[in-house]
């Protein structure tokens, strides 16, 4: 064993730069491929304005992650999660979820619990390929894009005819993934309906537990606690004229969360509740190509034109499903409760009893248009409105609380030369609470032969969200209870975001390297506070109950955060069948927080900052027969110590993992099948730290699982019929 491990550490060690930091793993194989997410128009990937990285399909399927964490944290270097109950606490570049904006197929993702996204809304099974944009990208997408933009591009099945999908994966700790996909094409008429279920048993990687003061050996905290979720989507989509598209589709989604409870000490973090999240989205919209078909020389450029619009509903509901008696206090509105209305009550929860804790809700429309003018100009402009609506009874002064915000935008992209492009845009925002504001940016790329060289500088603009300002909870972490506080009295926040990047693209061999730097004004982050701070109404709901454990903490403006590092990826084609990849992540930060012991501010590490992140793989594939493909992926990834200002920090990590494709069959029948089996974590890595101490991984140990995957596409043969039946048909002609 310690030989293999070894082993398997020089290959790593001389796949990865030792000073700098990756971007994302690119194969050569992908330098075709087409990508919107950098500009929001449709480039080359070699040709990008805008330095943009790609998991592609084929490498998605090499590497068989399970979940969207396992996948971005495994295949890119810039990424760490701590997943938790709440969801992904994930963080790019040094910030977290609040500044990294997430988009499926273009449209943001809904779900957003205590500045965590729930990641279980996306089906690894369904994505066709990720696209990765660093930086500030508030000129183009708006708030929340200050770190980045993720954007999943899922499977589209357009092909006419019937296609079929059943994907089941099942591992240890009985972990369970079921994925299926039914899609037609009739004539001008098209359906996709998706179908996911996941589900796992959790586990508990150690008893430990630091409570009031001792260390407690009987803890029934898990580490990960058991879930299980389904979703079921639909898209339809209907072509009436040839240049014209249109589509309707929603989902609805449910995730319940199994907590720990009947703990034997009173100090260990048990629940007499579990966790329910109810999700469900509609939108319409359509895609029109006036110019389409018309034919003639100087209509080509104009033939590319499209317009599109968008119209989005989405909802998300948290719960609380209780487990045992409860007694919780909530707030009484409304005239059935006479002399008590707008006071706080205690009432009995009884066992099988639902709360609500929030309903967030959000309308969005969106009109864009892409234009291809004369002299290289490619013109995107859009306009966009956003409602959000928060209900929380006992969360929020009122019960509910809302805000709006409408913006225009364009961009203009320069290239009339092959060698030199230039990038321009501007956003203007107006929001109820904030007034008007404009956020810019501009990058620039120099082609010469297989390299390039880009250069960009961008403003992050971020108004509060509707939780920010208005909800107030109760957070425990072990022996401590913390009363976290909304403010109506924040500023917006701003950023600036300057990079530069090298890269070059050969047959076999491709590197990227990225140096960025992002300044932030107004950072918000929760601070303690005195309890003279506190709103009025609200001590005795939440600080008046005896315990003398609870501390308040208030969102607040910090003076300003900085974030800078390097990026670097490697990929190498050694043969036609074997890739390797490597990336490396370099990464500082520093923020001012407030000491509420000194009176003062101080500058610190921004928590869950690792200063070194990498990852490498290398990528075999090879068909032996007609009826035989092997693949075979072997990839490392790990990190240095995640620094944290409470609850000590994460311990540095690696982790190895190997996965195997088997593609049983004609690939080029309707029928397909695949095998898949893996083994994560070869080496038995388990982090110990007692709770409720940082973990650097939360990983149970050695894993394996297994897929089985089969497909049903009658649309190859109906595809196959026209071919034949045209080649007779050209044979004909010739005759």
């Amino acid at each position: 064993m310690k030989k293999a491990r070894n082993l398997l550490v020089g290959m790593a060690l001389t796949c990865l730069a030792p000073t700098l930091r990756a971007q994302t793993i690119l194969r050569t194989d992908t330098i075709q491929e087409i990508v919107v997410t950098g500009t929001g128009t449709q480039h080359l990937l070699k040709n990008v304005p805008v330095q943009t990285e790609v998991i592609s399909r084929r490498v998605l399927d090499s590497y068989g992650g399970k979940s969207i964490e396992e996948i971005l944290s495994g295949l890119t270097a810039s990424f760490a999660f701590a997943e938790g109950d709440m969801g992904s606490q994930m963080q790019l570049n040094g910030l977290g979820n609040n500044y990294i904006l997430i988009l499926i197929d273009g449209k943001r993702i809904h779900g957003d619990v205590g500045g965590e996204n729930d990641l279980g809304l996306i089906d690894p099974h369904n994505i066709e390929r990720i696209e990765i944009v660093r930086g500030a990208q508030s000129a183009l997408y708006g708030s929340d894009a200050m770190a980045g933009v993720i954007n999943i591009i899922t499977k589209k099945h357009t092909q006419k005819g019937i296609f079929v999908d059943n994907a089941t994966r099942y591992g240890m700790h009985n972990d369970l993934r079921q994925h299926n996909t039914l899609a037609f094409n009739i004539g001008k008429v098209g359906s996709q309906t998706n179908f996911q279920m996941q589900r796992n048993d959790g586990w508990q990687n150690t008893a430990e537990e630091f409570a009031e003061g001792m260390v407690l050996t009987d803890s029934r905290n898990k580490t990960v606690n058991a879930f299980r979720n389904w979703q079921l989507a639909e898209r339809l989509t209907y072509q009436p004229l040839h240049n014209l598209e249109l589509y309707a589709e929603g989902s609805y989604y449910k995730k319940n969360i199994c907590r720990p409870r009947n703990g034997t000490h009173p100090s260990c973090d048990v629940y007499t509740y579990d966790l329910r999240y109810n999700n469900a989205s509609a939108s319409v919209g359509g895609k029109w190509q006036p110019w389409k078909m018309r034919g003639g020389e100087n209509e080509k450029l104009r033939e590319k034109n499209v317009v599109t619009l968008d119209v989005d509903w989405n909802k998300h509901a948290y719960y609380y499903d209780y487990t045992a008696g409860t007694y919780e206090t909530i707030h009484l509105q409304g005239e059935e409760y006479g002399d008590l209305d707008g006071e706080w009550y205690p009432v009995l929860m009884k066992p099988g009893q639902s709360k609500l804790q929030s309903d967030q809700q959000r309308v969005m429309a969106l009109l864009k248009g892409i234009f291809y003018l004369p002299q290289g100009n490619t013109i995107n402009a859009g306009a966009e409105y956003r409602y959000d609506y928060l209900k929380a009874p006992d969360r929020t002064e009122t019960g509910t609380a809302s805000d709006w915000t409408s913006a225009v935008y364009v961009q203009d992209e320069f290239s009339k030369w092959d060698w030199f492009n230039l990038t321009a845009g501007l956003r203007l925002v107006e929001n109820r609470n904030f007034g008007v504001r404009l956020t810019p940016k501009v990058s620039a790329m120099f082609s010469a032969g297989d390299f390039r060289f880009r250069l960009g500088w961008s403003q992050g603009f971020k108004t509060p969200t509707v939780k920010e300002l208005h909800y107030r909870y109760l957070h425990v972490m072990g022996s401590s209870t913390f009363f976290n506080i909304g403010n109506i009295n924040l500023n917006p926040q701003t950023s600036n975001y300057y990079s530069a990047n090298v890269e070059y693209r050969g047959r076999k061999f491709s590197a990227s390297v990225t140096g960025y730097l992002n300044k932030l004004d107004n950072m918000i982050a929760l601070v303690n506070v005195p309890v003279g701070e506190i709103p009025a109404g609200i001590t005795t709901a939440y600080l008046g109950d005896g315990s003398n454990n609870v501390q308040a903490r208030m969102y607040k403006n910090m003076d300003n955060a900085r974030t800078c590092g390097v990026d670097v990826t490697l990929s190498y084609q050694v043969i036609k069948d074997l890739t390797l990849t490597a990336a490396y992540s370099y990464l500082d930060t520093e923020a001012n927080l407030y000491d509420a012991s000194k009176d003062k501010m101080t500058t610190v590490t921004i928590d869950g900052t690792a200063h070194h992140k990498w990852s490498a793989s290398a990528m075999y594939s090879h068909t032996f027969c007609p009826r035989y493909k092997l693949g075979l992926n072997l990839s490392t990834r790990g990190s240095s110590t995640r620094y944290y200002q409470n609850n000590g920090n994460g311990k540095p990590w690696q982790i190895w993992r190997i996965n195997t494709t088997h593609d049983v069959g004609k690939q080029d029948k309707p029928l397909a099948y695949r095998v898949e089996f893996g083994v994560d974590n070869i080496f038995n890595y388990v982090d110990r730290t007692m709770h409720p101490y940082h973990l650097g991984n939360n990983t149970s140990g050695t894993t394996v699982y297994g897929t089985f995957s089969i497909k049903f596409n009658h649309g190859k043969r109906f595809k196959q019929h026209n071919l034949s039946t045209k080649s007779k048909s050209n044979n004909n002609e010739e005759d």
